[in-house]
């Protein structure tokens, strides 16, 4: 007898760095998440299937991360980079076998054959990882979700027509790559924002001053998709536990910042995260979404370093690394422990953890999904979202680790694999509730996105959104005399525009985990939006463009060439306004 039902989701996203970049902060960040997450997401998922076992695991892939899998120059590159850590592997043997050091050559081994193996299996799939994961969902072992178009952060935006954009190009980028329609969507960080009169946090052309906007949930509902994921707080109110406070340093001060202001919304026990609910923030009546709802004590298992599994001190070690080539060597050791402190990494003592952690996991997914059984009479659904890049990048031993639990589950007799839009269909929601604005940050509001390191990006983002629909309703007015090239100008404008509106900026300079890249990629996004700006405004007075400002546009539209059916109508007009 069913008495609940358990859905993995896991949240593939990297900002766009092709052509931005490669070593410590660019390429190598796409590669390095492919060989150790996408790949080995890849790899365990047919093992599974090889062994019988029908995985049902949920996952969401950015368009923008979509875009640069399927790109040309990063199968080239995450082939070269591959053979690097091949050779990276064969001198670091060569070493340790002289010094005489028989666990480091044995490692050193280990790491020739993991990345000799990635890139068999890359080749064999013809380089192909986004057409490998279709092939699975195609198949019923996988089911996709798409996200915000650049990971845009929806509530701090301050157009609808953005907003429409993010939504509209995920829909459409999704149909693309896997040749369906997406039924469910990640919105970035979890973010949402419903409908009310919104002021913007910094001025736009020095006002401040409030005006009606539409609710995330509503873009969401009029380009069909049924369902998004929200932190437990967002539903129950209670203290909101931050997914990243324990991986950053600098968010921990930051929140000491911030946590005196925080006052948690008294908790609402008649809701539970084991439950779908509809939210509907629209005054006319359109078809509300549902929301699956972050299960906040599996989480904590496992996105926190110091408390979860991956703290775990035989674990391999995330942060130190060998030079020349980057490999790692070290195990976790403890929480606490300095570089200088960690021991060498134990392959035999981090595999025999991996048992115990995924019984033990599983064995609490059966407890809640039971415990709810037995208070509601009815069967519940446990949604575990993650970043993906948590398995197997930061965590190296966690794709083995989802697989285990994966295989447990699936022979659970009382507890059900689920994907969320067959659960959906199943389940048949009918309670429509309101939710507040919130993310999953630490309090699930919007600090770690918004505040006084990072505000001065908001202004830039601001005043080019005003720019863009701008011109975009320049276009829409008088489209059937705009030229080709004011037009691609236009598309290439909207390109740079939501670059910019990526939320990864935000995040890496409130960590400072990358904070100069950070500001450099988004200033030179802004730089690129303005020229690119001015040359359509010369076009459109009649004025000359200088053979200069079109090698400019040239070099800008191959650098940044993704989103081919970018639409400029989406910037013009909200197709359904407040």
């Amino acid at each position: 007898m069913t008495k609940g039902y358990f859905a993995f989701v896991l949240h593939n996203h990297l900002p766009y760095v092709i052509a931005h970049g490669r070593w410590p902060h660019g390429m190598d960040w796409l590669s390095e998440a492919a060989a150790e997450t996408y790949m080995q997401l890849v790899k365990i998922m047919n093992e599974l299937v090889g062994e019988g076992v029908k995985p049902k695991l949920t996952i969401d892939i950015s368009p923008v991360l979509c875009e640069q899998l399927a790109d040309e120059s990063f199968k080239e590159e995450f082939a070269d980079y591959l053979r690097e850590k091949i050779k990276a592997a064969r001198n670091d043997a060569e070493e340790f076998h002289k010094y005489n050091q028989p666990n480091m050559l044995n490692l050193a081994h280990f790491w020739e054959k993991f990345y000799g193996e990635t890139l068999e299996r890359f080749n064999a799939i013809g380089r192909d990882i986004i057409g490998e994961m279709r092939k699975l969902q195609d198949a019923g072992y996988l089911e996709i979700m798409t996200c915000g178009a650049t990971h845009g952060y929806y509530p701090l935006l301050s157009r609808d027509e953005s907003l429409q954009a993010q939504t509209k190009m995920a829909v459409k980028n999704y149909k693309k790559h896997f040749g369906r329609e997406p039924r469910g969507i990640w919105l970035p960080e979890c973010a949402y924002r419903p409908r009310y009169e919104w002021a913007p946090p910094v001025p736009i052309d020095g006002s401040q001053e409030a005006y009606p906007r539409k609710g995330s949930d509503e873009f969401l509902s009029e380009n069909g998709i049924d369902f998004f994921i929200v932190d437990s707080a967002l539903l129950k109110g209670g203290k909101s536990i931050g997914v990243y406070l324990d991986r950053f340093e600098a968010l921990k001060k930051l929140w000491g910042r911030f946590e005196e202001q925080y006052k948690p919304r008294e908790e609402d026990i008649a809701k539970t995260p084991n439950d779908v609910y509809l939210v509907s923030s629209a005054a006319e009546g359109k078809k509300p979404t549902a929301i699956y709802t972050r299960d906040p004590e599996t989480g904590l298992l496992v996105w926190s370093g110091e408390h979860g599994y991956p703290g775990d001190g035989h674990y391999l070690d995330f942060h130190k690394k060998r030079f020349p080539g980057g490999l790692r060597y070290w195990a976790v050791t403890s929480a606490k422990s300095d570089l200088a402190d960690k021991v060498e990494y134990n392959i035999d003592g981090a595999m025999a953890r991996i048992p115990e952690n995924s019984a033990h996991f599983a064995e609490k997914i059966h407890g809640i999904l039971d415990y709810h059984y037995s208070e509601n009479k009815k069967a519940g659904i446990l949604t575990a979202p993650y970043d993906a890049e948590l398995f197997g990048h930061w965590w190296f031993e966690g794709p083995l680790f989802l697989k285990e639990v994966i295989r447990k589950v699936s022979k659970d007799s009382e507890v059900e694999l689920t994907f969320l839009a067959e659960h959906y269909d199943r389940s048949q929601p009918t309670e429509i509730i309101s939710i507040p604005e919130g993310s999953w940050g630490e309090g699930g509001n919007h600090y770690i996105w918004l505040n006084e390191e990072n505000e001065w990006t908001w202004k830039k983002i601001y005043e080019s959104e005003k720019k863009m629909c701008e011109l975009a309703q320049y276009y829409e007015a008088n489209k059937d005399s705009i030229t080709d090239d004011l037009a691609d100008i236009l598309k290439q404008a909207a390109r740079e525009l939501m670059l910019m509106s990526a939320s990864d900026w935000q995040f890496l300079i409130s960590t400072w985990s990358a904070r100069d890249y950070a500001e450099l990629r988004l200033s030179e996004h802004y730089s690129d939006f303005r020229k690119l700006a001015a040359m359509a405004d010369k076009k459109i007075k009649g004025e000359e463009i200088s053979t200069g400002e079109w090698e400019f546009f040239g070099d800008c539209s191959r650098r940044d060439s993704l989103f081919p059916e970018i639409e400029l109508e989406w910037f013009a007009r909200v197709e359904y306004p407040v």
